[in-house]
């Protein structure tokens, strides 16, 4: 195989820990990573909805991705970090606990997820990578971000 063929076959991942779950990031949908900042409510927000921050003067919302995974609600500090991904040109920050790693994988290491009768037609996680003993999760970016909060914050 060509080593062109085969950077078009790697995808590179970003390792965020939530609730003690590791999971991973499609890095094209990463605009930065950065620490935690307190943010302002917004009134009638669903709950994982922290509020929204200034970022170099546009407003985004703030999740709280333990919340939003259904996994209990964070109790930020200083030692969380909102990773600021983007989707349709438009940014939101995911509170997440830490940021681990990069890791680049083939894309033929990624295999779907289990569905479910009765289950989300779209789903947070749309694929997982075994690994190590272990299997991460990819989040599906554009299913995190639900359109009213996105517009909500414009």
């Amino acid at each position: 195989m060509s080593a062109a063929l085969q950077r078009q076959s790697a995808i590179e991942l970003i390792l965020v820990e939530v609730a003690g779950h590791e999971f991973c990031i499609d890095i094209r949908s990463v605009r930065e990573i950065r620490g935690y900042t307190a943010s302002t409510p917004l009134p009638q927000a669903p709950e994982f909805v922290l509020g929204v921050i200034n970022l170099r003067g546009a407003v985004m919302p703030v999740m709280d991705l333990r919340a939003r995974l259904g996994l209990g609600r964070t109790e930020a500090s200083g030692r969380h970090v909102i990773v600021v991904v983007h989707h349709a040109d438009r940014p939101a920050g995911l509170l997440v606990d830490a940021v681990q790693e990069t890791m680049i994988f083939d894309e033929a290491q990624l295999q779907s997820p289990p569905r479910y009768e009765g289950g989300p037609t779209e789903a947070f996680v749309d694929a997982l990578i075994p690994l190590e003993g272990r299997i991460l999760g990819r989040l599906n970016v554009p299913s995190l971000l639900p359109q009213d909060v996105m517009d909500a914050a414009a």
